[in-house]
């Protein structure tokens, strides 16, 4: 009873009330952050993973203006069932080039941290012009406009210049070559070797079945075959990431 009574005097005194508040605020923060300063990286040390090529961060753009975050993260959690619907748990080090980052917190959809290479290019465009041609039970709206929207990209040099400002490490050559390199990715018959020399595991072809013409389509269905096919986690050991850390 009298702890109670306690309690009941804090709740009715602001003063009081504030102070704990703070006070609370204050331990919860140091929980928080203090740990942080005994390791020596957040990121763990991951081999493969690259900046997006000019179609592939093209793709993302798209993905972000249409509102895909809203109900699909990019972020698996370490948890069993998760694991086993989705594949191997999300690192820091997949999501260090992506400004802004795309983990978002709701699931209408699936998770796409690693939809990558799970469907074809054509299983991607069937379902994004109608997402009840692949998945009957889909509330998913269609996007038939970006199948019509052809796409050039013009500023894709500079657009990469502004997220090298921001730590992302696009080399001069890359910039010099945006174009080039995000034609020739959505080019069947294009000379592939030096796009795949700049951005390794990158999926080159037709993606929206209209090989004459590069659409909004071309660049989202690259972005979205290129997600968690970075990381080889066959080769990846979680304790000798910790370990750097």
């Amino acid at each position: 009873m009298s702890i109670i009574k306690q309690h009941a005097k804090i709740e009715t005194n602001v003063l009081l009330l504030v102070l704990g508040i703070f006070v609370t605020v204050i331990i919860g923060g140091l929980v928080e952050i203090v740990p942080l300063f005994t390791i020596k990286n957040t990121i763990e040390e991951v081999e493969g993973v690259r900046p997006y090529s000019p179609l592939e961060l093209a793709g993302r753009n798209i993905y972000i203006r249409e509102g895909c975050y809203n109900c699909h993260s990019q972020m698996i959690r370490p948890f069993r069932d998760e694991l086993e619907r989705y594949g191997h748990y999300s690192l820091a080090a997949e999501s260090m080039y992506d400004h802004p980052f795309q983990w978002s917190s709701k699931r209408t959809g699936p998770d796409l941290a690693r939809v990558g290479g799970k469907y074809s290019n054509e299983w991607h465009r069937r379902h994004l012009v109608n997402p009840r041609d692949v998945v009957p039970e889909s509330i998913m709206p269609g996007y038939p406009h970006l199948l019509k929207t052809e796409l050039t990209f013009n500023d894709a040099a500079a657009h990469m210049k502004t997220l090298a400002l921001v730590g992302v490490p696009y080399t001069a050559e890359e910039e010099e070559n945006a174009t080039a390199d995000f034609v020739a990715q959505a080019t069947p018959d294009a000379d592939h070797d030096a796009l795949l020399a700049r951005y390794p595991k990158a999926v080159v072809g037709d993606f929206d079945g209209q090989p004459e013409k590069i659409t909004e389509m071309d660049a989202l269905v690259a972005f979205l075959q290129v997600l968690g096919t970075m990381v080889d986690f066959t080769k990846f050991d979680p304790a000798a990431a910790d370990a750097i850390r």
